[in-house]
């Protein structure tokens, strides 16, 4: 019975708690009693109720495989250019090469590395580039770029680049490449590896490395860790892993003296713990 019904008795009205009172307008069709759902709908709740379920634990689940499983290991040697890209980028290069005003065009030359071919050197912000041309041939034999490390912290990079390079396949495995490098490591960088290698720059560095010294180094909150000579394959295949020339005036024990080289980042770990 409501309330002006038990007025017009002369009955008390009985008070409403406030959480029973309605929110609603009065012309809300939600102020009215609802009618019950239909089989349909009924349904259809039943049906999304466990998809949402089930799509909120698959969440969870993958959040805490991340936390627990290991990092995916990547295959590291896995860079093969196209041949006709190459040639079209050296192509475009040979020609601003010659174009005067071009920045290319004011390049210093150096002294000749390698006999028949000249080698052209410009630098911009801090990275080196070395552009390869044979003039019997009227073309560019190819490049290397000697880039800054994003990274390490701006004291690691002023004394390390990591080189890249693309030659015509018509100028590749005579040694070019491993000239130029040894052109940066003889300026007194040192040469860091890229996340990933080509076949061919994967045998560079081992060449380069029975004439200077090669080490393993893990590139982590912008720190290189040392690893020293020799890792396991699954370690080698991390993509922080990187391998390190070390180029001229340059050793094992100056670059920890200067603190650009640090312990591997899982000892340092276990040294901070110990002393916690």
């Amino acid at each position: 019975m409501n309330t002006f019904a038990l007025h017009r008795r002369g009955l008390p009205a009985r008070p409403t708690l406030r959480s029973h009172r309605s929110s609603f307008s009065p012309r809300s069709a939600l102020a009215f009693p609802q009618p019950p759902p239909s089989g349909a709908a009924r349904a259809v709740g039943r049906a999304a109720w466990p998809a949402a379920v089930h799509s909120a634990l698959g969440t969870a689940i993958a959040a805490a495989l991340r936390r627990v499983l290991p990092p995916r290991m990547e295959l590291r040697i896995d860079v093969n250019r196209p041949d006709a890209g190459i040639e079209a980028e050296l192509d475009t290069l040979y020609g601003r090469l010659h174009t005067p005003g071009d920045p290319i065009h004011r390049c210093t030359r150096l002294p000749a590395l390698l006999p028949g071919l000249v080698f052209h050197h410009r630098e911009a912000d801090g990275e080196h580039y070395v552009y390869v041309e044979d003039p019997a041939r009227a073309r560019l034999a190819g490049y290397t770029v000697f880039n800054r490390l994003i990274e390490v912290d701006r004291r690691t990079n002023r004394h390390v680049r990591s080189p890249h390079s693309k030659y015509a396949p018509a100028y590749q495995g005579r040694g070019i490449a491993s000239a130029v490098y040894g052109w940066g490591l003889d300026r007194g960088f040192c040469l860091v590896s890229g996340a990933r290698q080509s076949e061919g720059a994967h045998a560079l560095w081992r060449a380069l490395a029975r004439r200077r010294p090669l080490r393993w180094i893990a590139l982590r909150a912008r720190r290189m860790h040392d690893l020293g000579v020799s890792i396991p394959p699954a370690r080698a295949a991390e993509l922080d892993t990187r391998m390190i020339l070390l180029g001229a005036g340059w050793s094992v024990a100056r670059l920890h003296a200067q603190g650009l080289l640090h312990p591997p980042a899982d000892a340092a770990n276990d040294a901070i713990r110990k002393r916690a």
